[in-house]
C-alpha cells in the first residue's frame, strides 16, 4: 500500500500527528509519502520539522492507494476533488473542532495500522457538478463535496435570484443568498442557515435560502436527478459570488446562471471506527434533541 499523508501545518503543528502516523504505517509495512495540502502563503510562519522530505500532493496522488488528511473538514474538502479524480479514497484525522467528515481523532492514530494491509471499508459520498454560464458560454466548471453557495458577499444589501429545477421555477430568493448542498454538506453552512440534517450516504439535493427576507422562504430537499439552476436577474447591476466548498469566490453578474446537478463522481471516505452518523451528531453537536 502506498499511502499519502497530507497534513495541514496550521492544525498539525510541526506535522507531529502526520509523522506519528508515518511511523505506525511504515512499521506495519506501508509505503508513505508526506505532503502539504496547499502551498503556504509567502511570509507565513509555519512550524515545519527540519530534514523531512515533502512531496507535491498533485505528484503523489496518481500513484497513491490511499490519502490520509490531517486537519479539519476544510482540509478534506480541499483534497476531495483531486483525490476523487484519481480514484483515491480519503481518511480524515480530525485536528480541528467539528470534523464531521473525519474518521479518527488525534488520539486514535494506533487504529491506522490495518490500512497497511488494505484492511478497510469505504463509504461513497455524492458530489455536485457546478457550472457557471454567461449566455451560452461556459465560464467555470468544478466539483463540490459539500456545497455551492451563491451570496452577496460582505456588502450590506439584498441579493435577488431565482431557483429553478429542471427549468421550472421553484422559488425566488431575496436575502443574503442560497446554498445548494449535498447530504454530506447538510451539517455545514446549510444547517447553520436552517436547512435539514440529512444522512450523508443519501443521494439528494438540498436548497437552503440564507437570511431570506421572506416569510415563505423554506429549505427544500429535491430528487437527486434534478438539475438546479440559480439565475440572476438580467440587467442586475449587483454582483453576487459563487463559492464551492468554501473555496475562492467567483464573481457573478446579471443574467449569469449557475447550474448544479449530481455528479458522476463520488468521494470515497474510509471507515475504520465503529461509529454511525447519529453517534457523530451527538458527539459533535451535543445531540439532536435539547
Amino acid at each position: 500500500m502506498k499511502i499519502v499523508l497530507s497534513s495541514n501545518p496550521y492544525r498539525d503543528h510541526g506535522l507531529r500527528a502526520a509523522l506519528e502516523a508515518k511511523r505506525i504505517l511504515e512499521q506495519a509495512g506501508a509505503q508513505t509519502v508526506l505532503c502539504l495540502p496547499f502551498q503556504p502563503k509567502k511570509g507565513d510562519r509555519m512550524e515545519l520539522p527540519k530534514k523531512v522530505e515533502l512531496t507535491d500532493l498533485h505528484t503523489a496522488l496518481p500513484a497513491a492507494d490511499l490519502l490520509i488528511c490531517f486537519g479539519g473538514d476544510g482540509t478534506i474538502l480541499h483534497a476531495a476533488r483531486d483525490a476523487t479524480l484519481h480514484h483515491v479514497p480519503i481518511l480524515g484525522v480530525n485536528m480541528g473542532s467539528m470534523g464531521f467528515m473525519a474518521e479518527l481523532e488525534r488520539g486514535e492514530l494506533s487504529l491506522l495500522a490495518p490500512l497497511a494491509r488494505g484492511d478497510f471499508a469505504t463509504e461513497e459520498r455524492m458530489m455536485l457538478d457546478v457550472r457557471v454560464l454567461r449566455g451560452n458560454k461556459l465560464i467555470s466548471q468544478d466539483l463540490a463535496l459539500n456545497d455551492a453557495v451563491i451570496s452577496k458577499g460582505s456588502m450590506a444589501r439584498v441579493a435577488e435570484m431565482e431557483v429553478l429545477a429542471d427549468r421550472v421555477p421553484v422559488t425566488a430568493v431575496t436575502g443574503d443568498g442560497v446554498i445548494v448542498a449535498t447530504p454530506t454538506g447538510s451539517t455545514a453552512y446549510s444547517m447553520s442557515a436552517g436547512g435539514p440534517i440529512v444522512e450523508p450516504t443519501s443521494t439528494c439535493l438540498i436548497v437552503t435560502p440564507v437570511c431570506a427576507h421572506q416569510l415563505a422562504a423554506r429549505a427544500m430537499v429535491l430528487d437527486r436527478d434534478r438539475i438546479i439552476t440559480v439565475r440572476l436577474p438580467k440587467g442586475n447591476r449587483k454582483y453576487l459570488y459563487l463559492s464551492i466548498d468554501g473555496g475562492k469566490a467567483l464573481r457573478l453578474g446579471g443574467g449569469d446562471r449557475v447550474e448544479i446537478s449530481r455528479s458522476a463522481h463520488c468521494t470515497r471516505l474510509v471507515r475504520l471506527a465503529d461509529r454511525n452518523f447519529y453517534q457523530v451528531i451527538n458527539q459533535k453537536l451535543g445531540g439532536l434533541m435539547p
